[in-house]
């Protein structure tokens, strides 16, 4: 069973990240607790191990004690995201009007893709990235273009600029796909660093869609710019959806909002789009939006916290690791090239993610954790590993343990 009631009054007990232990995660049926043996720590696909928010629980009981799962309807979704909006990022010019229901962010990128790209024409992407920004435009029948990050994992201007230039010679429509927050690095991107592309891509011609999808997930130290709040962006496109913030990845539903010269292209999204996202999803997104605020205060502390946690660790456990410490989200980005292990590619192309190889691979076989291997990340990701830190500190403490044996294991066997 969970542990304790998160609404008593120790601050341990009200961390969403400490409610559950390894025990009651094993009991989860989800790809992050199923797709290993039960001997391995599962640090790797983008779940949190917590409990529902206690808004997000109470809504979809609602509906289920009145058998509300019928079809989704109305813009409650879209009126809950733009008062959360205003209230934590000031984006107070956003329109509900501009918005439509798709199934998932990623899904809603390949729609708005079809909607302003032809099959052929480029898109632009920051390497290391999100490995479904390959797949899912490959299999769009777009072309990749990267514009690898810069040595600090920030945007290259620059690089962007170049991968601009590129991508016009492929096709009269090219596109850039932007993750802000950075996935896999925890980079938030400043309002400087944005203005910047959005200057780049009505140079070029580009139109830019931002994966905000991690949007709520800032740390302290850090703030959120939405991109369609900066000035050259209204021509762009947003995706956003509650599930990286509430755990709710198995609740289809996300919004694309467009920037005001976008809304005509947004509004020739065929119909048939917006039957994909499940009621339930809408429901509960919309709670978690509508009344997930304090949770997610709560979550966020915890994150803070394993924050600094996981860069002690490394330090005690694995000092040749070097650890660039995220801005947001809730992913590590590692640096295992010191190591010195081989961090040759599988026969799988970027994007596969079931592909492990490298540091991932013998932190898998030695240590019995598993993370997302960095080559499937694209240039830049090889001799890297991602780590997500959106667990237990006791789960957290034991990964690491093992990771330190493992890199000690493999040096004495290298020698």
């Amino acid at each position: 069973m969970p542990g304790p009631d998160p609404s008593a009054g120790d601050s341990v007990a009200q961390n969403p990240l400490t409610r559950l232990t390894l025990a009651d995660l094993r009991r989860r049926t989800s790809v992050k607790w199923r797709m290993h043996p039960p001997d391995v720590l599962p640090l790797w696909v983008a779940e949190m191990d917590v409990p529902l928010a206690p808004a997000v629980a109470d809504a979809l009981r609602h509906a289920i004690d009145l058998g509300d799962t019928g079809y989704a309807h109305g813009t409650a979704y879209a009126e809950a995201l733009g008062d959360f909006a205003a209230g934590r990022w000031e984006w107070h010019d956003f329109r509900v009007d501009r918005t439509t229901v798709v199934a998932d962010v990623m899904t809603g990128i390949v729609e708005v893709l079809r909607l302003v790209t032809d099959p052929g024409d480029a898109v632009v992407v920051c390497s290391p990235v999100y490995p479904p920004f390959y797949a899912f435009v490959s299999h769009a029948d777009r072309r990749v273009i990267e514009a690898p990050l810069g040595p600090d994992l920030r945007m290259d201007v620059a690089a962007l600029d170049e991968a601009f230039r590129r991508a016009r010679t492929y096709g009269r429509r090219p596109a850039f796909l932007m993750c802000n927050p950075h996935n896999p690095t925890g980079v938030v991107h400043r309002r400087d660093e944005l203005e910047a592309v959005a200057e780049a891509a009505g140079r070029h011609g580009v139109r830019v869609i931002s994966d905000e999808i991690h949007a709520p997930l800032v740390l302290s130290g850090a703030r959120f710019t939405p991109y369609l709040t900066v000035a050259g962006a209204e021509n762009a496109f947003a995706l956003i959806s509650a599930s990286k913030a509430w755990n709710l990845a198995g609740l289809k539903a996300a919004l694309a909002v467009a920037g005001p010269r976008a809304a005509a292209d947004l509004s020739r999204m065929p119909e048939e789009v917006s039957h994909g996202p499940s009621h339930l999803g809408v429901i509960a997104h919309t709670a978690a939006f509508r009344a997930g605020g304090p949770w997610l205060d709560l979550v966020l502390d915890g994150l803070d916290a394993n924050r600094t946690a996981l860069e002690t660790l490394l330090a005690q456990h694995a000092p040749a690791i070097r650890y660039h410490r995220p801005e947001g989200t809730y992913l590590a980005w590692l640096d295992c090239t010191a190591l010195g292990i081989d961090s040759g590619r599988p026969t799988g192309e970027p994007g596969v993610a079931s592909d492990i190889a490298g540091p991932a691979k013998m932190f898998l076989d030695r240590a019995r954790v598993v993370l997302s291997s960095g080559h499937v990340f694209g240039t830049g990701g090889a001799g890297f590993v991602r780590l997500n830190f959106a667990t237990s500190p006791a789960i957290l403490t034991d990964a690491v343990t093992r990771m330190g044996r493992a890199v000690e294991t493999h040096h004495a066997s290298a020698g």
